[in-house]
């Protein structure tokens, strides 16, 4: 009876957005924030308690991750219904005019001294319509949803230029590795005319020398990893699920795969696009933490 579906085109979403909806009598306002779970404060009357955790399901069927703030405010001129307790009112009547025969009281009950009497007269809860108020909350829940989408679609489009920026970056990094390994076999060469000179040939020593330069030049693992991680990013954005814990764990591993750049390369122009690498990582990671 309550339900009502959303159709809306599935794509990535930020987890920032404001949606609402109202009619003559119910006003909703949600209102989401980053978060790593999902996490919901409702706000509402009294008297519509029974549903907030179907609400609550509404909104966790709809969204993956995000901090949702939903305040639920009645038409306050609809609230200004005052009933009157009839029973009471005789009850009440009766066992005054008995008090005062017994006691011989002067005067007369009027209406004003019934009034006085808080259970008397009362201001009724004012009744919403079920279905009503179902359709004003996935309205409200529609438009956060469409806002999340358009803000997600610029976060990916954003992500998706810094990822091109990278790519470029990578292609830098292999096109001057090359050099790299001319200059550190000079370096090698040196080192066995030094050893060479010293009379004694460490057979060894030799072997471990080469061992640490092939380990120190081979940057072929970090940067073909590089290269996958970077493809993954485009794929991931490309997906229709939540896709923000993904693209954070993909955002480690290429942060440690630079890392590692970093710590291999010698040469300072291979260095400086490292540096550069990880700055633009960390715009992408600022990025990141908005998608759902």
């Amino acid at each position: 009876m309550h339900t009502l579906i959303i159709v809306l085109d599935t794509m990535i979403q930020s987890m920032t957005g404001y949606g609402s909806a109202s009619d003559d009598l119910v006003s909703v306002e949600i209102r989401s924030l980053n978060h790593r779970f999902i996490d919901i404060s409702m706000k509402m009357p009294p008297f519509m308690n029974q549903h907030e955790i179907p609400l609550r399901n509404i909104l966790k069927e709809e969204f993956a991750r995000g901090r949702f703030d939903v305040l639920i405010s009645v038409n306050a001129q609809r609230q200004q219904n005052v009933e009157c307790n009839m029973t009471m009112a005789r009850s009440l009547l009766a066992a005054l005019e008995n008090l005062q025969r017994e006691l011989a009281l002067p005067g007369t009950i009027t209406i004003q001294t019934l009034s006085e009497y808080r259970d008397v007269l009362f201001e009724a809860e004012p009744s919403v319509d079920t279905n009503s108020l179902y359709d004003i909350f996935h309205r409200a829940v529609r438009n956060l949803k469409e806002m999340r989408m358009r803000e997600g679609d610029l976060l990916s489009r954003e992500i998706r230029e810094r990822v091109a920026v990278l790519k470029g970056m990578m292609e830098k990094i292999k096109l001057g590795a090359p050099d790299e390994l001319v200059r550190w076999r000079e370096k090698f060469s040196a080192r066995l005319r030094l050893i060479a000179e010293a009379g004694t040939i460490d057979n060894n020593r030799i072997l471990q020398e080469a061992a640490l330069m092939a380990e120190k030049l081979d940057i072929s693992e970090e940067t073909s990893r590089i290269d996958n991680h970077l493809h993954q990013m485009g794929e991931v954005l490309d997906s229709t699920d939540a896709v923000g814990r993904k693209l954070d764990f993909i955002l480690q591993e290429l942060n440690r795969e630079v890392n590692t750049l970093a710590y291999k390369s010698g040469d300072y122009a291979i260095s400086s696009v490292v540096v550069d690498m990880k700055t633009e990582l960390e715009k992408v990671r600022e990025q990141v933490q908005n998608i759902q």
